[in-house]
């Protein structure tokens, strides 16, 4: 079974930099052919897809958050890091990192709050 667990900080002053973790246990994120990504939802609004990081280290990004961010990887550890940068008030919401299979998000984390606000 795997298993995915974000950590980071709960609140972030604007114009700082988010970064979140995603820890992966019972599976490999160099396992062919999987995604890892994520995935953001804002309060009263629907799931954003942000980006992902693929078996290979390939990365992916949302090109409306393109400029803002980065997704990277430590095998080492089977984990997959997201930077937002220049966060404002509408970078709240939770913040989900997930497995992308051939059928689509098989697994998720629980998700972590992110509030922006001075």
């Amino acid at each position: 079974q795997v298993q995915l667990q974000e950590s980071g900080p709960g609140l972030v002053k604007p114009s700082q930099t988010l970064s979140l973790t995603c820890a992966v246990s019972g599976g490999s994120i160099t396992t062919n052919y999987y995604h890892w990504t994520w995935i953001r939802q804002p309060p009263g609004k629907g799931l954003e897809w942000m980006g992902a990081i693929d078996y290979s280290g390939s990365t992916y990004y949302s090109p409306s958050l393109k400029s803002r961010t980065s997704i990277s990887r430590d095998t080492s550890k089977n984990k997959f890091t997201l930077e937002l940068n220049s966060v404002t008030p509408e970078d709240t919401g939770v913040y989900y990192c997930a497995r992308t299979g051939t059928e689509g998000y098989d697994y998720w984390g629980q998700g972590l709050q992110v509030t922006v606000s001075s």
